[in-house]
């Protein structure tokens, strides 16, 4: 019905389209199929993430490694070439930083963009990815939760030993998911929270992550649709709501509990840890010259959250599904491992980490096979541009094929085996994952858009990672083998997510 609603009010409005409709030849934006109509936006809407990149990726066979497609009213260009990424990102990084607006529904969700991934390129974007970056993601800010980390990782043990003893295999996503979840929100609010409220959290923050397909209905003409679809609006609202308030009275005992022990010295010995709450309490706004609201915490909270969990975990189970189809690697890791850390201890502390050359590329070659995101977040510019003889116009989207360099057989010989050997030299990493010289693949972005999170991500990923296979033995299920198969979620997730059988080695 809803279909039927949208080409209704399509095709009543065709004519007041037109420019967007036929876009003017005198435009040389770069090749791609013809758009004709709003119908033809609307075949684009029914494919799924996944028929979508493949769609993408037979147009760029036939145009080039830079394309133009209608997915909205505005052209979409995507660029599938490494060396043009490094270009456009790294080469012209300023003209590329942009944003381009939202839709309806991420705004709403995003407190009128005021967050990090959607800001656009300015003082709000500046001011908050420079408070991120300089508190809790300082390097002697990240040492401070050593004991946050060791606390998590008990948590992921105690819950693996428990279902290993009841159980033949162990679904570990869902186990992933909560560790990360207990993490990201002792980072986020200071406080070790109990299993029902980090579930509560977990909960609404999925459920906001899962439904944003749903509502994209909501997002061609809000208008018209508040109108014919008030109950799909009502439903957004309410899971909206339901995470504000599961994370206001979080937001607010964190105020009390600052008021209260402000001034004092906060070190790796004091239990209370600066949170990243307390960093947003001190912002002020860059253009109303005020204290952030509530809401606008809670949108920059909820994309933390995000993003320290859902990508982190997804990796973690992606590596460690690897690890259970090739046993051989495993095996390799472990022995890196026992020689470094001896047989008299039942963890990998995170001073080891520097000196396990083999692990770093296990992560690494995990995240070049396996990237949580097959695309970066929209990328847009703030007038006309030329670029590659082409204009890339403002009121438009850039956007860059990750799995697709991940997968450029120029760069990786066999790229879709899992072969962490590529990433060593002479036995050592060498490898910069920031892309600064040269991109060969680019899970977090690239350029001045890059996850500011990204060195967090790589150190939870070889934490876990080296801490799973040493306390471990993880071998697949009797009769069911890892299947690598995908499916779009938030993140770009398995298909079947993995079953292992796990066997202690203490």
């Amino acid at each position: 019905m809803e279909i039927w609603f949208l080409i209704l009010i399509s095709i009543s409005i065709c004519a007041l389209l037109k420019p967007i409709i036929f876009p003017s030849k005198l435009t040389k934006l770069p090749p791609g199929p013809p758009s004709f109509h709003i119908i033809g936006i609307l075949l684009w809407l029914r494919k799924t993430p996944l028929e979508i990149e493949s769609t993408l990726r037979n147009l760029h066979s036939k145009y080039g490694p830079i394309i133009t497609v209608y997915i909205g009213p505005f052209p979409s260009i995507f660029i599938a070439d490494r060396s043009l990424a490094h270009k456009a990102l790294i080469q012209n990084g300023i003209v590329f930083a942009d944003r381009p607006p939202v839709l309806s529904t991420i705004k709403i969700i995003s407190s009128n963009q005021f967050n990090i991934s959607t800001a656009f390129y300015g003082s709000t974007w500046r001011l908050l990815r420079r408070n991120l970056t300089s508190e809790i993601l300082n390097p002697s800010r990240v040492r401070s939760y050593m004991r946050a980390r060791k606390w998590v990782l008990d948590i992921l043990f105690d819950r693996l030993l428990s279902h290993s003893k009841s159980s033949n295999s162990i679904r570990v996503v869902d186990h992933f998911q909560f560790s990360m979840f207990c993490l990201l929100v002792l980072m986020c609010f200071g406080d070790k929270l109990d299993e029902n409220q980090i579930k509560e959290i977990e909960a609404v923050q999925r459920k906001l992550l899962v439904s944003y397909g749903r509502f994209n209905v909501l997002n061609f003409w809000p208008r018209l649709t508040k109108i014919f679809l008030p109950s799909r609006w009502e439903e957004f609202f309410n899971i909206k709501n339901s995470r504000d308030k599961v994370l206001f009275p979080l937001i607010e005992a964190r105020k009390k509990v600052k008021q209260e022990r402000f001034g004092e010295i906060k070190d790796e010995g004091d239990e209370f840890v600066l949170s990243y709450v307390d960093t947003l309490l001190d912002l002020e706004h860059p253009l109303e010259k005020r204290k952030l609201d509530n809401g606008e915490i809670v949108s920059i909270c909820s994309e933390f959250l995000n993003a320290g969990t859902d990508t982190t975990s997804t990796a973690l189970q992606w590596i460690m599904a690897n690890l259970v189809k090739y046993p051989n690697v495993q095996e390799k890791l472990f022995e890196e491992i026992k020689e470094v850390v001896g047989n008299g201890t039942e963890e990998v502390n995170e001073e080891d980490l520097g000196k396990l050359p083999y692990l770093k590329a296990v992560v690494l070659e995990g995240l070049r096979r396996h990237p949580p995101g097959h695309f970066v977040l929209p990328h847009a510019v703030k007038e006309d541009v030329i670029f590659e003889g082409y204009i890339i116009p403002k009121k438009g989207t850039v956007n860059f094929l990750v799995a697709d360099m991940n997968l450029d057989p120029k760069v990786w010989e066999d790229p879709m085996e899992f072969k962490p050997e590529r990433f060593m030299e002479n036995g050592k990493e060498m490898f910069d994952i920031t892309g600064s010289k040269e991109i060969k693949m680019m899970p977090f972005g690239a350029g001045r858009r890059i996850c500011p999170g990204f060195g967090l991500a790589i150190l939870h990923l070889e934490y876990f990672v080296a801490n799973l296979v040493w306390r471990f033995e993880w071998k697949a299920v009797d009769g069911d083998e890892v299947d690598l198969s995908e499916k779009v979620e938030f993140t770009t997730v398995m298909k079947n997510p993995l079953l292992a059988h796990l066997r202690s080695r203490f």
